[in-house]
């Protein structure tokens, strides 16, 4: 049944026990050694990434570095790929401001690690956390799987013939993603007056001339001033950001889309009193897929969404705690007879482009 018909869609009420005796045990565990070692350690990753990021785009303009193609070319992936994992570890927690007990402080960092990835911070964050986190993985409220044209992303969507093919064809889509997302999805978004859950929404002139510099100014430290004042050509240049966004987008979209759109995760849908068949903590458990959850190997590189169970169940806590309490996610989860859903990397992967397939053939 589509939401949509429905002015409010609404969580199951049981009084199941699963959540108030995690959350206890939980509060029992993270004492005061562990949080110091968790807040620690997310200011030193922080530090980490941050210099190498800095460190390797002063790389592109080492002479010898822009003589050779395939230098630059690395430089720019490695460069690319440093900036996804500042956004991943730094400033996904300053959304949910468990970064920093400082909430400007969050707000700053966040701002200029998400644009400068050439992306809109503001419009994502709307949509992470008003839309996305309330009802993940719900047809017409979740905007992260809001009905498109390429893709067949939920059940519960229209299915168009040509998407028989959309496993295979998804792999040349993903490749772009990052500058699709860059040069038109944030412009799509940006006319979308209403999208999933979040309706009426309006952007000032002012909002607007800021998003269009901020991509101009990302185009201009990218690509222009690359091309000014490094021995490589324009064409090499281009070459080598066009590279650099086909290794990240791979690298982004095959690490996140893996937690939530398999084979194993639920679509859950609202009945005729739009109502969900599940609470909002047992929907939370049916709807996401972890990968390496407890390896703190994983939890460094993906900053914790690996452990999106854990994420979406305290959105609020530093996903540097991740790798602590799942075990009990998965415990209580086992005893309260309740979905948990856990897979390698690659099995992953393979389970997201078996649904790709599964929902393409209708």
């Amino acid at each position: 049944m589509n939401p949509t018909n429905h002015t409010k869609i609404k969580f199951k009420k049981n009084a199941s026990s699963f959540y108030p005796e995690l959350k206890k045990e939980v509060a029992e565990l993270l004492n005061p050694t562990i949080l110091s070692r968790a807040r620690n350690e997310m200011l030193i990753k922080f530090a980490g990434y941050s210099l190498l990021y800095i460190a390797l785009y002063i790389c592109i303009y080492i002479p010898f570095v822009g003589a050779n193609i395939y230098l630059l070319i690395s430089s720019y992936v490695l460069f690319g790929l440093t900036g996804i994992l500042l956004a991943f570890n730094c400033a996904h927690d300053c959304v949910h401001n468990t970064f920093s007990k400082n909430k400007r402080v969050n707000k700053i960092v966040f701002y200029c690690v998400f644009n400068s990835q050439g992306v809109n911070s503001r419009l994502w964050h709307k949509r992470h956390i008003a839309s996305h986190h309330i009802f993940p993985n719900v047809d017409g409220c979740d905007a992260d799987i809001d009905d498109n044209p390429f893709m067949r992303l939920s059940p519960h969507h229209k299915l168009r013939k040509y998407q028989q093919y959309q496993h295979i064809y998804a792999v040349f889509l993903y490749l772009v993603y990052t500058l699709h997302w860059i040069f038109v999805k944030d412009f799509i978004y940006l006319g979308k007056k209403n999208l999933a859950n979040l309706k009426d929404q309006t952007h000032s002139l002012a909002f607007i001339a800021e998003l269009i510099i901020l991509k101009l100014l990302y185009l201009t430290f990218l690509i222009v001033l690359p091309a000014l004042f490094t021995t490589a050509t324009f064409q090499q240049i281009m070459i080598a950001f066009i590279a650099m966004h086909f290794i990240i987008s791979l690298f982004f979209v095959l690490t996140l889309i893996i937690s939530h759109l398999c084979l194993e995760t639920e679509f859950p849908e609202v009945n005729e009193n739009g109502e969900l068949p599940y609470n909002y903590y047992e929907h939370q458990l049916a709807v996401s897929l972890d990968y390496h959850p407890e390896s703190k190997l994983a939890n460094f590189i993906f900053g914790g969404f690996n452990s999106h169970t854990a994420h979406h169940l305290f959105p609020n806590m530093q996903h540097t705690l991740y790798t602590h309490i799942t075990p009990l996610i998965r415990e209580k989860a086992i005893k309260h007879k309740l979905p948990y859903h856990e897979k390698s990397i690659p099995r992953a992967i393979r389970s997201h482009f078996g649904y790709l397939k599964k929902l393409g053939a209708g």
